[in-house]
């Protein structure tokens, strides 16, 4: 109930005939927070006439302080180890990140690398078939993930403290011995094929994966998986074994612990897991250098849907670093369109336009490479050239002004206020440090990060969005039902018109060898 409704109600109350209307409770209750309020005011500071408001403005309260938690840093067998106990909970978590992905290796791995997470989670052991692993994960009561992402993968294990040894010994075995199930292997297989062909249900999954392969091409980024790509012969076991050869090693790994264990014990346990370990294969490449798209230019897909995809962007040269550019364009991305609601690109396209629900920036950084820099939105089929149209408009004005003071600050406070959750768990701080870690970052990169954009302008804002973007070479995309355009896209450039990929036939549906329950 808001506050006018409840004001209805107390009004309405004292008007009952029979009840005596007065508002001396009010006036009591008034007079009782004001008389608090006064206590709370030192002797001497104040007179008694001062205003009550303007007594409280002037309490003084001692400056909060924050030392962020830090890990210890050790080693074990070579590999780096980020260790951070906790004893709240009876609970410990054992954390590994390997560097490495999809792309440090050839585009006929692609589909093995891709089923890696969930067939060494799904997949079996050496010792165990699914089901038995199944069965002793759910008799340990353990929480378990595998994946991948951003050039590397990672996985992590949370055990009571009591179940410790065994809940590590069976995810060191998951890890290092995997059986790679045949039943299970089809299964994936199959699974894949089937979300390929739904792909372009999905208007903005069709739109981004499109757009990757506009811009990056034949390089990992725009790879985009293919019925090609998901032959048997692309998940056969000698293929697997290549990709975990070369990225699941103690030569890739770094590791975390956290929670309710000493070291002694910690340390004891990841020497078993790393004492016979093999090193790693050497199969992985290093990561190609992309060659992104400079030209602009416009591209469709004709496609019968109840709301249009528009994406605009062009490469940006700037890279991810200790530098004011970088955290001057950390800030501007928040207010051009990163920071939700209250954003330029939301303020325009959605509030004063209604062209849509959202709008949002990109703009990519990495370590080494380029990225991109741009904005996107869906709308209604009819405004689709108008959203396009006010996404470079307003792209455009962080290029032709600097920012206000208010802008920057607000989106500055957000990221200041928002740093102390960063440390709200042990796991948290371990993870970001293996995270900084595997990017080559420095331990402290979160803290240089904080004092970085403090010392944003708007100035600097401006100077980086004048040296980084330009609206005129914008690669554009539009995704949607082009007979119920508002006008041609050739209005915004040079037209390329693409084919929505057809969709490709149903995967085989003769059973798959074996079972996932099989014992063998």
């Amino acid at each position: 109930m808001n506050r006018g409704s409840g004001a209805a109600v107390a009004d309405s109350r004292a008007a009952t005939p029979g009840r005596p209307v007065s508002c001396g409770c009010a006036r009591r209750r008034i007079r009782a927070v004001t008389a608090a309020v006064a206590l709370l005011i030192p002797v001497g500071h104040a007179t008694a006439q001062q205003p009550v408001r303007e007594r409280i403005a002037s309490l003084e309260f001692p400056r909060l302080g924050f030392t962020p938690t830090q890990p210890r840093e050790e080693t074990v067998r070579g590999v780096t180890v980020y260790f951070l106990p906790n004893d709240e909970l009876p609970l410990v978590t054992f954390y590994a990140v390997f560097k490495g992905g999809v792309g440090h290796l050839p585009r006929d791995y692609l589909a093995a690398a891709s089923a890696m997470p969930t067939l060494l989670r799904g997949g079996g052991t050496a010792s165990m078939p699914p089901d038995s692993v199944d069965l002793r994960i759910e008799s340990l009561a353990l929480a378990m993930s595998f994946g991948q992402g951003g050039g590397s993968a990672s996985s992590w294990v949370n055990s009571l403290a009591e179940h410790l040894d065994e809940a590590v010994t069976l995810w060191a075995e998951m890890l290092r011995e995997p059986r790679f199930d045949s039943a299970q292997v089809e299964q994936w297989r199959g699974a894949e094929l089937e979300r390929v062909r739904r792909r372009g249900d999905d208007p903005a999954s069709l739109a981004y994966t499109r757009f990757n392969r506009i811009m990056y091409g034949d390089h990992p980024i725009g790879w985009e998986m293919s019925p090609g790509d998901l032959d048997p012969a692309d998940v056969a076991e000698e293929k697997l074994r290549h990709v975990h050869e070369a990225q699941f090693c103690p030569g890739n790994m770094v590791l975390g612990v956290a929670g309710d264990v000493d070291w002694e014990r910690a340390e004891a346990l990841l020497e078993d897991v790393l004492s016979d370990w093999p090193p790693c294969s050497g199969n992985l490449r290093e990561y190609p250098v992309p060659d992104i798209r400079r030209d602009p230019g416009v591209f469709v897909i004709h496609k019968p849907i109840e709301q249009s995809v528009v994406i605009a962007a062009h490469s940006s040269s700037l890279r991810q670093g200790d530098t004011p550019a970088y955290f001057a364009s950390r800030i501007g991305n928040s207010i051009l369109g990163a920071s939700g609601l209250s954003s330029r690109l939301n303020t325009e396209v959605r509030t004063r336009e209604g062209l849509a629900y959202g709008a949002s920036s990109l703009w990519t950084t990495s370590r080494r490479n380029d990225g991109l820099i741009g904005a996107v939105t869906r709308t209604r089929p009819g405004s689709t050239l108008a959203a396009a149209r006010l996404l470079l408009e307003v792209l455009g004005s962080m290029r032709d002004a600097e920012p206000s003071d208010d802008e920057v600050a607000r989106v500055v406070d957000q990221a200041v206020n928002g740093f102390v959750f960063n440390f709200g768990t042990p796991l948290q701080v371990v993870s970001r440090s293996m995270t900084y870690r595997t990017l080559d970052l420095p331990d402290d990169w979160l803290e240089r990060y904080l004092r970085g954009i403090q010392r944003v302008t708007p100035g600097a804002v401006h100077d980086v969005f004048r040296d980084q973007l330009d609206p005129g070479r914008m690669t554009i995309l539009l995704v949607g039902d082009t007979t119920r355009f508002d006008g041609s896209p050739t209005e915004l450039g040079t037209v390329t018109i693409l084919e929505e990929d057809p969709p490709p036939p149903p995967p085989d549906p003769s059973p798959p060898r074996g079972s996932p329950r099989s014992p063998g």
